[in-house]
């Protein structure tokens, strides 16, 4: 039983890992070119919180009861956007950091190395 368990959200987990949007999104981001965008994605959490409550106040109001895990869904793919902001940032700024060390090592090489002059 455990193991159909088991097998039931791998399945669902590489499901949701490639086709959900704000996963898409946030492997994008999480690219060293898509670092830059992590802190405007967190402005995609307003339309998952404005979805969540209408999906919410819907369930309330008399409507399928599935509506839910709707809500589920959005509001934890806003705290994902939220999340994002604070973590892209903090990976762009040790990208950077690496990229200059990376670079003033590389310059630092190329003084260090002599310079051949004369005929063979």
């Amino acid at each position: 039983m455990i193991r159909l368990l088991w097998a039931a959200s791998t399945v669902i987990r590489d499901f949701m890992r490639r086709y959900m949007p704000s996963n898409v999104l946030l492997d994008a981001i999480r690219t060293r070119r898509g670092l830059k965008w992590g802190v405007p994605a967190m402005l995609l959490a307003i339309p998952y919180l404005i979805v969540a409550n209408l999906s919410a106040q819907a369930a309330a109001d008399g409507a399928p009861g599935w509506l839910h895990l709707v809500v589920l869904v959005c509001i934890w793919s806003a705290l994902k956007m939220i999340w994002i902001g604070p973590v892209s940032v903090f990976l762009l700024v040790r990208a950077r950091l690496h990229e200059s060390a990376s670079t003033r090592r590389s310059q630092a090489s190329h003084q260090e190395e002599p310079v051949l002059t004369g005929s063979r």
